[in-house]
């Protein structure tokens, strides 16, 4: 009986060598595009505002990253002009000059108004002075007035508290309220408003600035100036001195599907409440 015999063969398969190669290929096609806005511009937004919008809409935006970089409003807006960005956030309206040079770079600007940047002046709960002048609050924060008696309180030392250094609002403030002067001496420095108002609420003494938006800290009075109170409607109207609106500009011919979107997120109702509880005012 002759035995039976079979010949095991070895076929060449490409697709088995190929199979890593194409789950790798497949997998990059597979995974989520990543669109980035390249943000640039005023301090102002920059420092809390636009990180808190952005931390927001990326819960349900994963994909979209950005680049921000805030050196103030006319560095975002010639970064706009370069190319080098797709939004500038300014504090301030675009100037007649910067408008030329758009013209003359082929950019058309498009404004969007987010709101408005405000800083209510507080006091003390027990302090007798609900109102004061310009002139009176520019004495107070730059140490040239240093007891309540001048300005109608009790014969008291001003105790200053504000913002850091480091933070937008120490620089804006200066710019609204005291023509860019220092400070006084006798301050203390807080990272937020939250601080500043508990220091003010502790001290009857104490004088400071926090946003617009939230009430006021219980133990803490805004203060009016020039007989015009800090609110909502007060700063929408143009009638509070101390307050900026804030823009974002793009060029209308580039507006990227991303940064449009971004944009559309800021001004909806969810955008507007982070303004809101940033101490902001939304836009009318």
């Amino acid at each position: 009986m002759k035995s039976s015999s079979f010949e095991t063969r070895t076929v060449f398969c490409p697709a088995r060598k190929l199979a890593p190669v194409l789950a790798i290929f497949l997998g990059v096609l597979a995974a989520p595009a990543q669109d980035k806005v390249i943000i640039r511009g005023s301090n102002t937004i920059g420092e809390e505002l636009a990180p808190q919008l952005i931390a927001k809409y990326q819960k349900a935006h994963a994909n979209v990253t950005f680049d921000l970089e805030f050196k103030g409003t006319a560095y975002g807006i010639g970064s706009l002009m370069g190319g080098f960005c797709d939004i500038a956030g300014a504090s301030k309206p675009v100037t007649k000059e910067q408008l030329e040079i758009a013209q003359i770079r082929g950019v058309q600007f498009h404004d969007y108004i987010l709101g408005s940047y405000a800083v209510a002046v507080v006091v003390n709960a027990a302090n007798p002075v609900s109102d004061l002048t310009p002139k009176q609050v520019h004495g107070l924060f730059t140490g040239k007035i240093e007891n309540w008696k001048s300005v109608g309180g009790p014969d008291a030392p001003v105790h200053l508290c504000i913002r850091d250094p480091v933070s937008g609002t120490y620089i804006g403030f200066k710019e609204l309220a005291m023509d860019s002067q220092d400070y006084g001496t006798n301050v203390q420095l807080f990272t937020n408003y939250t601080g500043i108002a508990e220091a003010v609420a502790g001290d009857p003494d104490g004088i400071g600035y926090t946003g617009i938006g939230p009430p006021p800290l219980a133990g803490t009075k805004p203060v009016s100036i020039g007989g015009v109170a800090p609110g909502v409607a007060s700063v929408n109207e143009h009638k509070y001195p101390y307050a900026r609106t804030l823009y974002f500009y793009t060029d209308a011919d580039k507006e990227s599907p991303p940064a449009r979107d971004f944009i559309d997120f800021v001004l909806s109702p969810r955008g507007q409440a982070v303004l809101i509880q940033m101490g902001d005012v939304p836009k009318p």
